[in-house]
């Protein structure tokens, strides 16, 4: 069959009746197999005379040469037994082991070194869907666990999987059924291949690959590194980079097919959001305040506001997330227990001590980075006590109760400083400086006691004292690096429209949390993006309520390792720059332009699941940045395909402060008569994305990802002249 003509040849015609040869392990296992080529041209069969039914078998792609003679150490090792025309030794790619051989005569060995010579050969110079066609069959001999050559539909989905092709069930069973031409209910191999074909068809990432291959076949590394170079941007190190693409994707060649072209194009590699900004990369050495910290609003709720259902769930989900500021609202509660929930409102209430002990448990699972836990304080000076001693007995060294020690008290310290510990963020009687030195009576103790506040749980607050803001002069005088207000978002936004360049000033200093305004009863959220561009670094989301708020917050945290900590940008960690969110472009920023073609979509989730119905998707773009920056532009839509629709629709932005923009690629199906349905979405800081062809790995409403959904992107960023 694929081998035409080849089979008329004499040593092949040998070897597909088959030899017995010696196998040689060692000086003394020395064993007797049969040997013969099947059908295919491809797969070497063989058996020991005795077991009546173990074989073995092995794909001639597999094999990367061919050596004559005594040239392993095993047949050195028995020289003088067999003579070297008798002797040769097939060499395999990846960790397997040789096997070495010795024929009963010269002529023998002749048959089989030439023979297998041919088919690498032959296979060398077979066409790219044949080459492919073998890349499948492959899989599906590893996958073929009982050795039937068929397989059934979940074997099928099991294989799939394996091969990182995950997919819609319906669809799937669809093109399983069309595939299966002997209507037997299963796949034989060809009938496999055919299936994987249709399943992914990638006409748009062909048209790039031909660009760029000489001989429409294959890349060269060279083709591989012009592609690189001029297409992904990449510019130092392109040769190892190139050689370790091609290892990784194309492991039985020293060029690139087609398919392992797709598989870099959908690896991580091939990502939009650049690998090494995933990993931790950032500084981490800075004071707090220089840093933009993931933190969660009422975290004790799931719900709304009103009538919601408090739960320590809602303080494990948060911190799995990779949140670093929770907050609890305490109230008296029965038997002298102080109690959590939010105020005057039919929210269920829960124990303090249990929010404390998941605190305990959790709160450095996703990362090392301090947690912060911002206290509502309700409770009489008696509750407090008790609260005070839950926070030392069950904590126990996390919780940080006095200054690092030898740090001079003149700014905060860093996340590194403090990996592994929680702080408490609350009202403090007196300030740091009073306990450093000795001075435990506090001249102010007289106007303070009026706060009705613990020493007990005053001393538990060290470089975290809520205090209330009297505005951007007065906190540039008095205030302290250990002070920090917090502000509702209307405030905020006051002052930023007010005072953009002071409140930046302000956070170069010391921290501030930004936290919903109380008509929010419905849990919705503001848009953070507007407080960050201020340089506020406590930012407190209602982490329960999943939109583009969410996004923007995960979109942002997803970078530096998940810590949950983010470096400012270099302007808004100084204190002789003045940068103004509202009016960025008058210090010599230079505007980036950003051009994005959307090229194609794959597998996108089925959103509406009555019978038959099929999305008309569009892709929108939105950046999210100084206001300078906000936009958004939408592609056309596709009627009925959610499978692979294509578009190839250009969109261009203008981003004036790029260390500051979002960019978020949402998929939604169209409807001409109501609000479009959310497909799916995904998130990331302008300055993590990779240029070049891209794929966009779609998440869903609530952030966990849809596994075969992805954008094909091309993306341009280039100075506006």
């Amino acid at each position: 069959h694929e081998a035409g003509g080849i089979q008329a040849d004499d040593d092949l015609k040998s070897m597909f009746v088959g030899t017995v040869m010696r196998k040689i392990k060692s000086r003394t296992w020395k064993k007797h197999r049969y040997f013969r080529l099947q059908e295919d041209c491809m797969t070497i069969w063989y058996k020991s005379k005795k077991a009546a039914n173990a074989h073995s078998t092995f794909s001639v792609g597999d094999v990367e040469a061919v050596r004559e003679g005594h040239q392993s150490e095993v047949l050195l090792s028995i020289a003088d037994e067999f003579p070297p025309d008798r002797c040769f030794t097939l060499v395999f790619r990846g960790r397997r082991g040789n096997l070495d051989l010795v024929a009963e005569s010269a002529g023998e060995a002749q048959s089989w070194i030439k023979g297998i010579r041919k088919l690498i050969d032959n296979l060398e110079n077979m066409g790219q869907r044949e080459k492919l066609d073998q890349w499948i069959c492959d899989w599906f001999k590893k996958a073929d666990k009982n050795r039937d050559g068929q397989m059934n539909f979940k074997e099928v989905r099991d294989l799939l999987k394996m091969m990182n092709v995950d997919m819609n069930e319906h669809h799937a069973l669809r093109l399983f059924t069309m595939a299966d031409k002997s209507q037997s209910g299963t796949l034989e191999d060809d009938e496999f291949v055919l299936f994987y074909k249709m399943l992914t068809q990638r006409e748009d990432v062909l048209r790039v690959f031909q660009e760029y291959s000489g001989n429409g076949q294959k890349l060269t590394l060279q083709d591989l590194k012009d592609f690189l170079r001029e297409e992904q941007l990449h510019e130092d190190g392109i040769q190892q980079y190139a050689l370790k693409l091609i290892e990784r994707y194309e492991p039985s060649d020293t060029a690139m097919t087609f398919d392992g072209f797709l598989m870099y194009l959908t690896s991580p590699e091939g990502s939009i959001f650049n690998p090494s900004m995933v990993e931790l990369y950032q500084d981490m050495t800075q004071p707090l305040c220089h840093y933009f910290i993931s933190s969660s609003h009422n975290t004790y709720l799931l719900e709304d506001q009103i009538r919601g259902h408090s739960s320590v769930e809602g303080y494990i989900r948060a911190l799995k997330r990779g949140c670093r500021c929770v907050e609890v609202d305490c109230w008296d509660g029965p038997n002298g227990e102080p109690i959590v929930y939010h105020g005057h409102t039919f929210t269920s209430k829960i124990f303090f001590k249990d929010v404390v002990t998941v605190l305990g448990n959790y709160a450095f699972k996703a990362s090392q980075y301090p947690v912060i836990l911002s206290i509502e304080n309700h409770c009489s000076v008696e509750q407090q006590k008790l609260m005070a001693q839950h926070l030392t007995q069950i904590l126990g060294d996390k919780l940080l109760k006095s200054p690092l020690d030898g740090k001079i008290l003149i700014s905060l310290p860093s996340p590194e400083d403090l990996k592994g510990k929680i702080l408490l963020k609350g009202k403090k009687i007196g300030g740091l400086e009073d306990g450093m030195n000795g001075v435990v009576d506090d001249p102010l103790m007289g106007e303070k006691s009026k706060q009705h506040l613990s020493k007990e749980l005053s001393d538990c607050v060290v470089y975290c004292k809520s205090v209330h803001f009297s505005g951007f002069k007065h906190s540039q005088i008095h205030s302290k690096f250990y002070e920090i207000s917090s502000f509702t978002e209307s405030k905020a936004r006051k002052h930023i429209r007010e005072a953009g360049a002071e409140f930046v000033l302000h956070n170069v200093r010391q921290l501030s949390r930004v936290y919903p305004s109380g008509l929010r009863t419905d849990s919705s959220n503001f848009n953070p993006q507007d407080m960050w561009n201020a340089g506020c670094q406590i930012v407190a989301l209602n982490f329960q309520t999943a939109g583009v708020e969410m996004d923007q917050n995960d979109g942002l945290f997803s970078q530096n390792g998940h810590c949950g900590y983010i470096l400012k940008p270099a302007f808004m960690r100084k204190i002789d720059e003045r940068f103004d969110p509202e009016n960025p472009q008058n210090d010599g920023y230079k505007p980036l332009s950003l051009s994005i073609q959307v090229i194609s979509g794959q597998q996108l989730p089925k959103v509406n699941m009555k019978e038959g119905s099929i999305i008309d998707p569009l892709v929108r773009v939105e950046i999210h940045g100084v206001p300078l920056d906000q936009a958004k532009q939408e592609t056309r839509y596709i009627d009925n395909n959610g499978f692979n629709p294509v578009w190839y629709d250009t969109l261009q932005f203008t981003i004036h402060v790029p260390e500051l923009a979002l960019v978020r690629f949402v998929v939604e199906d169209y409807d001409k008569t109501s609000k479009n349905d959310f497909v799916g979405q995904f998130t990331l800081p302008f300055t993590c994305i990779q240029p070049g062809y891209r794929h966009i790995h779609l998440l869903s409403k609530d952030g966990t990802s849809i596994t075969p959904s992805s954008l094909f992107v091309n993306v341009r960023i280039t100075n506006v002249n």
